[in-house]
């Protein structure tokens, strides 16, 4: 599991401050997108482009591209961490403490997974000249048919 720094989902009227704290300026959009992000002091794993639809829904006016960058922001000081599927698809989780995840392949979905039932005996060495930084889990779920 990726190593990041903690953070807890602020209520509404703290989105600012959970801002500022991570040394961040609080813009109209970064503060539109962590509301929608931890205003209800709810952990949630979005994309770039779910967070987008959010928004637009609430009626807030930002793009795709400035999703993309808050995100980008969001993940360089530790705010949320980002976690890939297949290489290609990214996902942001507002809830930073190391732990596993379930990839729901048959709904393109990212959840928690019991961190307390997860365990890694021994992992390999790093090759010389590397250092192991993060390990991260998931796991890929199908609905059994």
């Amino acid at each position: 599991m990726a190593a990041h720094a903690t953070s807890t989902a602020p209520a509404r009227s703290n989105v600012s401050k959970w801002l500022s704290d991570a040394g961040l300026r609080p813009t109209r959009q970064r503060l539109t997108l962590a509301t929608l992000l931890v205003g209800d002091g709810q952990h949630r794993h979005v994309t770039a482009e779910s967070l987008f639809a959010d928004a637009r829904t609430s009626g807030d006016s930002v793009s795709l591209a400035t999703v993309y960058n808050t995100l980008r922001a969001f993940c360089d000081v530790g705010l949320v961490q980002e976690v890939t599927v297949d290489g290609s698809k990214s996902y942001f989780d507002t809830n930073t403490h190391d732990h596993p995840h379930f990839y729901w392949e048959d709904d393109n979905r990212l959840s928690d997974a019991p961190a307390d039932e997860l365990e890694i005996s021994r992992l390999p060495q790093a090759p010389d000249g590397a250092e192991i930084t993060a390990v991260d889990v998931v796991i890929r779920l199908r609905s059994k048919r």
